[in-house]
């Protein structure tokens, strides 16, 4: 029965009972202000941010997706709206608690009917473990559980509604400056040590379960594989849970986890929220599993001082040799809240005015540095002309980028270190391409080389700017560059561009968001035709949006002063 005294029950199908009184969330140190320095687009602004509630993905509030079930009253007080998303377990609703006038989210269970009773039963009892775990622990960045609903015998768990997006969905339109990163490392840190006080492990701290609310709040959300310690009445069967690229190495080994393991995936988060790349994601389970007990992931390069020296020491392999949660504590504060830089020193006094210098001295002088001057001039000049006469086209290669030898194709491309490289298989009928990209996927490098030897459909035109204003046509009216993201929104040509001395062409191509998981995209392409009339394509794309979009575009300006061409 419910607490509350509110609306009746059921008493054919429906229970209630209250876990905890719903209490008010106290806001964190910091009130509400403008938006968190760091975060590109809307976090603690509910009217524009989306909205989350434990699981599932997110959509704007007050454009929830009604569905058959709206309207729908569960157990006599929650009164569905609309549909919020769904995850693996469930789907969440946006609903109304009609015994207190306010807006929750409610958590349907969602298993398949043709699950063996047995595993209907573990994935039910899994969702009242979720609802346990979160109700025992009292803290403000733990997502609240206020009621079990039982209806039919399966559990709809209901919660607070926490306004904004997941950090997740953030991170895939850029990534956080270190201070902000550590902000949201604290606030979890603190969920996750109120969790390991009341003996409870989350298991499963990635960035999709963490919320980022009104007033700066930070919650820590989805509880649903969480170990309760005492609890033996749901163990793992032989089943893998979790999410691979965050998972510690003792659990990938079997091992007994600890909080150290919760305390890991926290240094996978912060690693990806400022570095833009999931340090041991690959392209497969098995190979990311494989990279979490084996890999050495490079050093962080945007998170420096106390924030990196919590990374680096929270992704040891070892957990015996990860610092413990109070050596984090501090150093994440360090990081949150760096001192203030030194005041500026003030200006030296004014050297004294020397003497004149006499007439003949002053002559010898003008004499040496004219013939230092000329000299100087010399050897710029001979510096300048073998430098151009070496490599006609290089630009600066940025640090830590390397040049990579593409022999069949009759090229060096520059890239990134730490870029992998995709080529075709062997019986591939068109094996004259290669990509380079980083581990996110969010940034690659395309060279693809189409021979005129072998151009029996014409596609070779007659010049580099004629073929880009070929592709430009297609861009516009069917997006066909193997992206598969529809029309272009927007192409600049670059009719300009030269190589050796010779016409070249560039387009920079904007794609919108088709409105589901496919963010919006830029590509930036260079174009050029050699004498012998094959056609060069170098090709850089990466998110139109967000931080990435600067670092795609220097990306694609070095690579594309990088690029050595050997064929005539």
């Amino acid at each position: 029965m419910s607490s509350d005294g509110g609306a009746g029950h059921r008493a054919d199908d429906t229970t209630s009972f209250v876990l905890q009184p719903p209490r008010p969330r106290p806001a964190p140190d910091g009130a509400a202000g403008p938006l968190p320095a760091g975060v590109t687009g809307p976090v603690s602004d509910g009217a524009t941010g989306p909205v989350r509630a434990g699981v599932g993905d997110q959509v704007p509030p007050g454009s929830t997706t009604p569905g058959p079930e709206a309207g729908r009253l569960v157990a006599g007080r929650y009164r569905l709206l609309g549909k919020l998303g769904h995850g693996g377990m469930g789907t969440v609703w946006r609903a109304k608690d009609e015994a207190v006038d306010r807006e929750v989210a409610v958590k349907e269970p969602r298993i398949p009917d043709h699950l063996p009773e047995r595993e209907r039963a573990n994935a039910f009892e899994r969702m009242r473990r979720e609802a346990r775990a979160a109700a025992r622990l009292d803290h403000p960045a733990v997502v609240n559980v206020h009621d079990v609903a039982v209806v039919d015998d399966r559990p709809w768990i209901v919660m607070e509604l926490v306004h904004g997006p997941t950090l997740g969905s953030v991170l895939r339109d850029g990534t956080l400056d270190a201070r902000e990163a550590a902000r949201i490392g604290l606030r979890v840190l603190g969920a996750l040590e109120a969790a390991h006080a009341a003996g409870v492990l989350h298991r499963d701290v990635k960035p999709d379960n963490i919320l980022l609310g009104r007033h700066d709040r930070v919650v820590l959300t989805d509880f649903g594989i969480a170990w309760i310690e005492g609890d033996t009445r749901l163990t793992d069967t032989g089943g893998f849970v979790g999410s691979p690229e965050y998972i510690a190495p003792e659990r990938v080994l079997g091992q007994r986890p600890g909080p150290a393991s919760d305390l890991w995936s926290l240094g996978v988060v912060l690693y990806t929220a400022t570095e833009g790349v999931s340090p041991f994601r690959r392209s497969n389970t098995p190979a990311t599993l494989q990279s979490v007990l084996n890999a050495t992931p490079a050093p962080p390069a945007a998170a420096t001082g106390p924030l990196a020296e919590v990374i680096n020491g929270l992704l040891h392999k070892d957990p015996a040799h990860r610092p413990t949660a109070d050596r984090v504590r501090a150093l994440l504060q360090e990081a949150a809240n760096p001192p203030a830089p030194p005041a500026p020193t003030p200006p030296l006094p004014a050297p004294p005015v020397p003497h004149p210098t006499p007439p003949v001295a002053r002559s010898r002088r003008r004499r040496r540095i004219a013939w230092l001057g000329a000299g100087a001039a010399a050897v710029a000049a001979a510096v300048t002309a073998y430098f151009v006469l070496a490599d006609p086209f290089a630009g600066p290669l940025p640090d830590g980028w390397v040049k990579r030898p593409e022999t069949r194709l009759g090229v060096t491309l520059a890239v990134p270190a730490g870029y992998q490289a995709v080529r075709p298989e062997k019986d591939d009928s068109d094996r004259d391409w290669v990509t380079y990209g980083d581990w996110s996927g969010s940034l690659w490098i395309r060279l693809q080389l189409v021979r005129r030897s072998e151009d029996s459909p014409d596609r070779i035109k007659s010049s580099a700017r004629a073929q880009m204003y070929d592709d430009n046509e297609k861009f516009k009216s069917d997006g066909d560059y193997d992206l598969h993201m529809g029309k272009a929104t927007r192409t600049v040509p670059d009719t300009d561009a030269t190589f050796r001395g010779r016409q070249a062409a560039g387009n920079t191509v904007t794609y919108p968001s088709d409105g589901s998981e496919v963010r919006p995209r830029e590509l930036r392409i260079f174009y050029y035709r050699t004498k012998s009339g094959d056609m060069y394509e170098l090709a850089v794309s990466y998110p139109a949006k967000g931080d990435f979009t600067a670092r795609g575009r220097e990306v694609a300006k070095a690579a594309i002063a990088n690029l050595d061409i050997t064929k005539p």
